[in-house]
This record gives structure tokens, C-alpha cells and sequence, in this order.
């Protein structure tokens, strides 16, 4: 019997002949889907709030106009410390184990979240922000668990439940954010003594995530199911990085392995960094960047757009309405993907798939100066809602871009002991991404509003990074899982 053999330009998930569909491991999955939902729950919860925090700390001066300059500092801060740290937690869990990594994001999600609701400056809101992108590791660490415990034929399965997490969180954060805001002034009757809420308006809107991520901690630490092998303790770890000649005695293994005669598995020790940078890796983080450019961008605009005034270029909406708005597009991108992702995986493939998805940016751009000039011309009419719902649908379309891109990197890594550090890549490069994307996207909406001989200006941005993702995704491959 001949092995064959594998090195670090073998695709991890490679295309197979049809077989039985492996049933998923729920047991396990069960877990991964729960503590999927602490991540989307915290980031929802504040999202319909961020606009009226910022005003609330009183940095822009009563303003208006500024705050998108500050709102997209606030989101960017937090990928710019997730890019510093998020390969160095993603390779951690290729030596010491996920379950660890995992515990700590969870401990550090809840933490920020509970300082974030004591916080009534804006740089305390950045300084918690800050905290919660370092300890932010569960991202990457999840993807590299969902494709250890899956296989090609239930891959796809796999990713569309994993939608339902997203949804839930999408859903109910901002509900929980929209509505547990200032409960002093909303429910008078339980509040309105309180001096501690009238303090800390949004504490209470905070501390549901807070606590749902402490939840989440004891769940995983004692019922998830480790999913690396031959695992390394922190101190044999921190020993092995302290080595001189670490790097070289990785490449001396990793020659030793291709060399070596049939006895030896590769797929049993992690790769150093640049033996994962084949064009296979490079090209799906390629477009995962510029997707999660164009979404983080879209999505940046979209809030502020909600809650700015209609005479400088939004619809004006409170926190409620826009946590009704987002928690209705959590639940049509939960079940969308849900129902309908793995037979459309199954017929068209993913990267038809993800040239569609992308594709929608377009017409979703389009309609943000649509919008607000008929709310300018006829106010907030069915028309206008009709509108707003076709964008929403849209971006639900895009999303499913996402689902696809994932398996594109999995299915591009080298090895299963190195899943973590090509996740982590990715992530760190996306995260670097989303750094400059929100803050860009702010400053370039608050620009066009300060002067409005530039209106189009954040309109023109915005189509740039839709061209830029489609041209991306043309680099991806036809073949594969």
C-alpha cells in the first residue's frame, strides 16, 4: 500500500467521491453552538448604542456631525488590538489545546463588557474596547474547532448551524441594547431611585452579556471535549518560544518530516508561520479581507446612517427602532442560512456562491442615498421602510459570502495541527483590516455631512471596497470542499 504524501502545500479538506454523510457530533457541537452565542450577543448589544454612548460622554461637544468620527474610532480600536494578539492566542491553541484559549477570551469578554457599562468617558468606552479585542481569541479558535470535528460531507452543515448562534445574538443583543439602555428614564417605576443606573445608564444593557459570558465560562470548562492531541502545558510552551533557535530548529523538524520515510504523519505537529503562507492560504485571506473590509464599512455606515438626522443625510431613528431593524436582519440571516445554504452549497458550489454574495454590496450602496432622499421628499412612508427591508434582504445575501470564505481557508490549510496559526493569520489580517475600515467609513460620512459639495464622497468609498472584494474573489479556486 502506497501512502501518499502530504506537505505544506496540501489542502487540508480536498474534494472526495460522494460517500455516506458522517452525522455531526452534537454532543460536542452542542457546546461550540452555545458558546458561540457570548461573542454576537456582546458585540450586538452594544452596536445600537455606540452613537448615543459617544454623545452621552459628551465628546463631541453636543455635535452631531462628529459622531461618526468617534464611533468609528470606538469600533476600530478594538480589531486594532485583536490584530496584536489574535495569532499569537490562535498558535497557543495549536500547542496547549482550544479548550484554554477559549476559557481565557471567555473571561475577558465578560470582564470588558461589565467595565464597559461602568464607564462614562469616551476614553474609558476605548480602554475597555481595547481590553476586549486583547483577550478576543475565540473567533479563529472556534473556526479551527468546527473543522476538526467535521469532515467533507458535513462541512456545510456544519457552518449553516453555526448561523444560529449569530442570529440569536443578532437578534437579541440589540433588543437587550435598545431597550436596557438608561432604565431610569425607560422604566421609572423599577429605576427610578436608582442612583447607581441614573449613574451608569448603560450598565444593565452591558451586564447581560457580561453574565451570559460567565455562563458560557463554567459550560465549557466542564463539559467541552478538547479537540487537540498531544497537547503542551503552558510552561513546556513558554520554554519552547523562549528557545534562541526556535525558529530554526521548527524549520529542521518540518524538513526532517518532509524527508522522512512513510512512518512519519505530518498532520501530528504544527507548522511554523511561513510554512503556511502557500498561495492556496494567501489568496482565501486575501478575500476574506476585502470582505470583511466591505462589510465592516457597509455595516459602520449602515448605523450611523440609522441614527443620524434626515436633513444631514440619515432616517433619524432612536436606539429601539434600530435594535427592532438589526435584531429583524439577525433573525432573516440566521434562518436564510439555515435552511437554505447547504442545497444551494450542494448545487451552485461555493464560489459561485460567494461571487453572488459579494456581488450584492453593490445595490446595497445604491440604496443609502435612495433612502434618505425620499425620507428628505416624503418622510418616513412605506416606501422608504420597503427600501430599508430590500437592503436588509440584501445584506442577508451577502453574508452567506462569509460561510464560504471560511470553508475556502480551512479547506487551503496545511494541517489539522496547524488549523489554529492559518485561522489566526487570517483573523489578525482581517482584524488589521476592520481596524482602518470602521474609522475610514465614520470619518468618511461625518466628511460628507460637515461638507456637502462632498456628500458622495463615503458613497464612492464604499463602492471602491465592493469592486475590490469581487476582484479578490476571482482569484479563488473553482475546485474543492
Amino acid at each position: 500500500m502506497v501512502s501518499q504524501q502530504v506537505d505544506e502545500e496540501t489542502p487540508l479538506l480536498q474534494s472526495v467521491p460522494p460517500t455516506t454523510k458522517t452525522p455531526l457530533p452534537w454532543r460536542q457541537f452542542s457546546v461550540l453552538l452555545f458558546l458561540q452565542l457570548a461573542e454576537p450577543l456582546a458585540s450586538q448589544v452594544i452596536s445600537p448604542l455606540i452613537p448615543q454612548m459617544i454623545r452621552h460622554t459628551g465628546i463631541t461637544g453636543s455635535d452631531d456631525s462628529k459622531v461618526g468620527y468617534y464611533a468609528g474610532l470606538a469600533y476600530s480600536v478594538f480589531f486594532a488590538t485583536q490584530a496584536l494578539t489574535i495569532l499569537h492566542w490562535s498558535r497557543a491553541s495549536d500547542h496547549i489545546g482550544r479548550k484554554p484559549i477559549l476559557l481565557i477570551g471567555l473571561f475577558g469578554l465578560s470582564a470588558s463588557m461589565f467595565l464597559l457599562g461602568l464607564s462614562k468617558t469616551f476614553w474609558g468606552l476605548i480602554v475597555n474596547r481595547t481590553l476586549q479585542g486583547a483577550l478576543s481569541g475565540n473567533t479563529c479558535v472556534i473556526k479551527s474547532i468546527l473543522a476538526e470535528i467535521t469532515d467533507a460531507t458535513n462541512f456545510a452543515q456544519a457552518y449553516a448551524y453555526s448561523s444560529i448562534p449569530w442570529m440569536a445574538g443578532g437578534t437579541i443583543g440589540p433588543l437587550i441594547g435598545g431597550r436596557l439602555a438608561q432604565p431610569a428614564d425607560r422604566f421609572p417605576n423599577i429605576f427610578g431611585r436608582s442612583e447607581f443606573m441614573k449613574s451608569y445608564p448603560y450598565f444593565l444593557a452591558c451586564a447581560v452579556p457580561a453574565t451570559f459570558s460567565a455562563i458560557v465560562w463554567l459550560v465549557m470548562f466542564l463539559f467541552f471535549k478538547e479537540t487537540v492531541l498531544n497537547k503542551q502545558t503552558f510552561c513546556q510552551l513558554f520554554k519552547e518560544f523562549r528557545r534562541s533557535d526556535m525558529r530554526q530548529r521548527s524549520t529542521d523538524s518540518v524538513d526532517n518530516e518532509h524527508s522522512s520515510t512513510q512512518g512519519k504523519d505530518d498532520a501530528s505537529n504544527p507548522l511554523p508561520i511561513r510554512s503556511i503562507l502557500v498561495p492556496s492560504v494567501i489568496v482565501a485571506v486575501a478575500s476574506y479581507a476585502t470582505l470583511a473590509l466591505i462589510d465592516i464599512s457597509i455595516r459602520s455606515t449602515q448605523l450611523l446612517f440609522l441614527a443620524t438626522p434626515v436633513d444631514m443625510g440619515g432616517l433619524g431613528l432612536d436606539p429601539p427602532r434600530i435594535g427592532n431593524i438589526l435584531s429583524a436582519f439577525g433573525i432573516a440571516t440566521g434562518m436564510f442560512q439555515i435552511f437554505f445554504f447547504p442545497p444551494l452549497h450542494a448545487r451552485l458550489g461555493k464560489k459561485i456562491i460567494y461571487l453572488s454574495s459579494v456581488a450584492s454590496g453593490i445595490p446595497i450602496i445604491i440604496a443609502f442615498p435612495v433612502i434618505n432622499a425620499l425620507a428628505r421628499t416624503r418622510g418616513l412612508t412605506m416606501t422608504v421602510w420597503l427600501l430599508v427591508a430590500g437592503q436588509l434582504a440584501l445584506g442577508v445575501n451577502m453574508n452567506l459570502a462569509f460561510a464560504c470564505v471560511f470553508m475556502f481557508i480551512a479547506a487551503a490549510a496545511p494541517n489539522r495541527r496547524s488549523l489554529g496559526a492559518t485561522n489566526g493569520f487570517s483573523q489578525m489580517t482581517v482584524s488589521i483590516v476592520r481596524t482602518f475600515g470602521p474609522a475610514l467609513a465614520g470619518a468618511m460620512f461625518s466628511f460628507s455631512i460637515q461638507h456637502p459639495r462632498f456628500a458622495w464622497l463615503n458613497y464612492y468609498y464604499l463602492s471602491f471596497t465592493a469592486f475590490l472584494a469581487l476582484g479578490a474573489s476571482l482569484l479563488l479556486p473553482r475546485q474543492g470542499l
